[in-house]
């Protein structure tokens, strides 16, 4: 990991999460000889115009907490008729002098009128998966880790490279 390379992560300049992912991947596979994986991802919220999107982690770090950040958007989200979201994974993979492989993986739902469950997570506890009917924060990791964007993202990234 970075962080027992000890090596800090690039700013994140991108316009989207596939800018960002290739942004890391390029930057960090010039520390190893080995390939590296690496992921942006964020919620998006389309009566937000799909906010806070790229900037998902920035949003809680600027209010303190992913708590307090869920509390800002379900408050900006009171009035709102459009709940439905989505999350977005973005994987690059990049092998040592070959180009970078980009995937993205998304999987839609509705934001939830309140913050329900502990497991999870970043937005998990304000996010509804279509076809379910409680949160990522309400879900078992088993079965949540088999259904997310990250997963999603993970089966097209296997397909790509061919593991």
């Amino acid at each position: 990991s970075p962080k027992s390379l000890e090596i800090n992560s690039p700013r994140e300049t991108g316009k989207t999460f596939a800018a960002n992912s290739k942004l890391k991947a390029s930057f960090f596979s010039k520390f190893v000889d080995y390939p590296v994986i690496t992921d942006d991802s964020g919620l998006c919220i389309k009566s937000l115009n799909n906010k806070p999107g790229i900037f998902s982690a920035r949003l809680a770090k600027q209010h303190g907490s992913f708590l307090k950040a869920m509390k800002y958007i379900l408050k900006k989200m009171k009035r709102k008729k459009d709940r439905s979201a989505f999350f977005v994974c973005s994987l690059s993979y990049k092998k040592p002098r070959s180009k970078i492989i980009t995937v993205v993986g998304k999987i839609k739902g509705t934001i939830s009128k309140k913050i329900i469950g502990k497991k999870g997570f970043g937005y998990d506890p304000i996010f509804i998966p279509y076809s379910k009917k409680i949160t990522f924060g309400q879900m078992q990791k088993s079965k949540k880790v088999k259904i997310d964007h990250r997963y999603l993202a993970f089966k097209l990234l296997k397909k790509k490279i061919k593991i």
